[in-house]
């Protein structure tokens, strides 16, 4: 092509192409009707059924174009009824997510401005941002300043990374791999196993360490177990512990097993991503010796109610970490000379990621933090209304829980684990309020998960009567 038939081409393709900076004036109009459609959505939570037995329709993309109206329309059908609505306060199935609206703000503004968080040099602000995030989980948790962390997608990727620094500082590979031994309970969660198998750990010696009634781990048994492994010539290494287990909400006796980590040279790893954020409660004592892991993990997706997304890993071994994940090309020369731990880039398998820090560091700043804390306190609380409710239905109930899970089971005079997943089918045919079911001892029972930031005790209420209709059904 000649020049004047570039210049040709370049204004033809510009024509199509600025399509996508939208005007002022269109930007106005979407905005407004994205605000109304959030504003109608937030209003329809109290009433709305939380969770809906329907798969999508098309959504398919066939390059038809369509407006922003139609577009919100669709979404509202296809997506928001259909399934779970999780930020709903009747939402008391898996670990709810709560989706508050400052996180989201602060997700609009990440995505507009659009830093790059990942190379201190690329956005001085955006990384530090990130850093003070991981700094404050660091005064929470009584790590050290020394130690170093990121923020990741979910637990899953923060177990990632946990587990590949605890195999690279331990130097399991090759041979290694089938004779190492790592120490979990069955109430792990499976991104444990998932994380190990993805790092190439999938050959290692699973033991996993019996529990007591209130299913944490026993230490004695732990020890015991440590110690025939040490004799058969294994090479312990990794011992995962569990602060609010999502079958049951159990913290594991995190301190007496730092001991027996620190006794014959293991790895502690805490996986803190439902129950964590509940140290700032009265419910801190159950958190002694988490402080004196390797590595633990928290999830501000969960318990600090924010939007699906947000998680963080620390680690104490910060060689360990860069070993792992710090890696460079020419092309990055102009970032080299900073040190490694501003760019969050060196800590995690994300090079190219989203200002994910924004939505934690926003709301901390506009809210403070007494209103994390009073909606934790009071999930825990709820928990305890919504047994009490359920005591005077008949209902048994599992042990008191250590955070704001909790289950329970109707006692049927006869088929009570069929009438039990009955009853369970009943609630979700319902879909008022949401509930899940697990197995625990071989018995099927139904599990509350309290900890949206809209849950109250009116959506206890609505849920015990609920609960009430769908037992009729059954009974």
């Amino acid at each position: 092509m000649n020049r004047e038939e570039i210049i040709a081409r370049l204004e033809e393709l510009n024509n199509t192409s600025r399509e996508l900076e939208i005007g002022r004036e269109e930007r106005k109009t979407m905005a407004g009707e994205v605000t109304a459609y959030a504003d109608s959505f937030i209003e329809s939570l109290a009433q709305a059924k939380c969770f809906t037995e329907k798969e999508a329709g098309n959504l398919s993309i066939n390059n038809e174009k369509h407006s922003f109206a139609d577009l919100l329309n669709t979404y509202q059908k296809e997506v928001i009824e259909t399934g779970i609505i999780a930020p709903s306060g009747k939402h008391f199935g898996y670990i709810p997510a709560g989706g508050i609206y400052s996180a989201a703000l602060a997700d609009f503004l990440a995505a507009v401005t659009n830093p790059y968080a990942g190379v201190h040099y690329a956005n001085p602000g955006a990384a530090t941002i990130e850093n003070e995030v991981i700094n404050w989980l660091k005064k929470i948790f009584n790590f050290p300043q020394s130690a170093v962390g990121t923020l990741t997608s979910g637990g899953s990727v923060s177990n990632l990374v946990a587990f590949t620094a605890a195999r690279d500082k331990f130097g399991v590979k090759n041979g290694e791999i089938t004779r190492s031994v790592v120490y979990l309970t069955e109430q792990v969660h499976h991104s444990a196993q998932k994380a190990l198998r993805i790092i190439g750990l999938e050959d290692v010696i699973l033991r996993y360490i019996p529990i007591d009634d209130r299913y944490r781990m026993l230490p004695y048994d732990l020890e015991a177990q440590v110690k025939r492994d040490i004799a058969d010539g294994l090479n312990p290494f990794l011992v995962i512990g569990t602060a609010g287990t999502t079958d049951t909400g159990a913290v594991d006796p995190l301190d007496a097993i730092a001991d027996i980590a620190e006794r014959y040279g293991l790895w502690f790893h805490v996986d803190a991503a439902y129950g964590g954020f509940f140290i700032l409660t009265s419910k801190k004592d159950l958190f002694k010796g988490i402080g004196r892991a390797d590595s633990i993990i928290v999830d501000p997706h969960k318990s600090m109610f924010i939007p699906y997304g947000l998680a963080g890993v620390l680690v104490k071994d910060k060689n360990s970490v860069f070993h792992s994940n710090s890696i460079s090309g020419n092309y990055m020369q102009d970032a080299a000379g900073e040190e490694m731990a501003k760019s969050p880039a060196n800590l995690s398998p994300e090079l190219t990621r989203h200002f994910r820090g924004l939505r934690l560091w926003l709301p901390l700043q506009y809210h403070g933090i007494e209103p994390f804390v009073a909606c934790l306190e009071e999930k825990l609380l709820l928990v305890k209304y919504f047994r009490m409710q359920l005591a005077e239905l008949g209902f048994e109930l599992g042990l008191e829980p250590d955070l704001s899970v909790s289950y329970f089971r109707y006692p049927f005079e006869s088929d009570a684990e069929e009438k039990n997943k009955q009853l369970m089918a009943e609630i979700h045919k319902d879909g008022d309020v949401y509930f899940s079911s697990t197995v625990l001892n071989d018995q099927f029972v139904i599990r509350i998960a309290a900890l949206s930031f809209r849950s109250k005790k009116e959506t206890v209420d609505r849920a015990i009567e609920m609960i009430k209709r769908c037992l009729a059904k059954v009974s």
